[in-house]
C-alpha cells in the first residue's frame, strides 16, 4: 500500500507495520521501536543480522531528550547543535548514546550505545511527531545492495511486503554520519 498521508502512515507503524520512507538522503525502513515482531520484519526483509543495531529517528528533541541526561554539558550542546543548526543540504549527524532502559536490547544490537537522529525532514519530523516519538530508522535496501533512492527502487526490493509513505528525500547527498558522542569517534564519516 502506498499512502501520502503521514497520519495514515503513523497509524500504520503503531499497528505493527512496517513503513519504507523518505529520508534526508536515502529511503528507510522503519517501525514502531517496541513492536519486536515489526522489528524481526525489517531484519528479514533486509537479510540484516541483529547484532548490527539500528538508527532511531526523532521528529523533535523532546523525543530523545532522556538519552541526553548523562552527557556532559558540552557534548550535550554539541549534539543538540549538530540537530538543531544544520542547513538542509547539509549531511545529518547520527550520535551513539548512552542507552537508558526504555531503549529495547533489539534496537542496540551488540552495542552499549543506541544511534539517534533528531530529524529536519519535514516529512519525517511529521511522521515522528504523528506516531508520537521516535521510530525505526534503517537504509531501505537488502544487505549489500544500494539503498533506495526513490519510491520506485524501494518497490523494486520490497515489493508488497511493506507499506509506503510517498514524498520526496531531503536535499542531501550522502546518509548521515554518525559519532559516538562519548569518544568523539567518527563511526560513519
Amino acid at each position: 500500500m502506498i499512502t501520502s498521508s503521514i497520519s495514515e502512515a503513523a497509524q500504520l507503524l503503531k499497528q505493527g507495520e512496517v513503513l519504507a520512507y523518505p529520508t534526508e538522503a536515502v529511503w528507510g525502513l522503519g517501525c514502531d521501536p517496541f513492536n519486536e515482531q515489526a522489528f524481526q520484519h525489517i531484519l528479514e526483509l533486509k537479510h540484516r543480522p541483529m547484532e548490527k543495531g539500528v538508527i532511531l529517528l526523532a521528529g523533535h528533541l523532546d523525543q530523545v531528550e532522556h538519552l541526553l541526561q548523562s552527557l556532559t554539558a558540552d557534548i550535550r550542546q554539541q549534539v543538540i547543535a549538530s540537530w538543531s543548526d544544520r542547513l538542509p543540504t547539509e549531511r545529518a549527524t547520527t550520535w551513539l548514546l548512552p542507552a537508558d532502559q526504555h531503549i529495547p536490547d533489539w534496537i542496540k544490537g551488540q552495542h552499549p550505545l543506541v544511534a539517534v537522529r533528531v530529524t529536519t525532514h519535514p516529512l519525517c519530523v511529521g511522521l515522528c511527531n504523528s506516531f508520537g516519538g521516535f521510530i525505526v530508522s534503517t537504509s531501505a535496501n537488502p544487505a549489500g545492495l544500494t539503498p533506495a533512492h526513490s519510491l520506485q527502487q524501494a518497490q523494486d526490493y520490497f515489493a508488497s511486503s511493506l507499506h509506503y509513505l510517498k514524498g520526496d528525500l531531503g536535499l542531501s547527498q550522502q546518509p548521515s554520519r554518525i559519532l559516538n558522542a562519548l569518544t568523539g569517534e567518527v563511526i560513519r564519516a
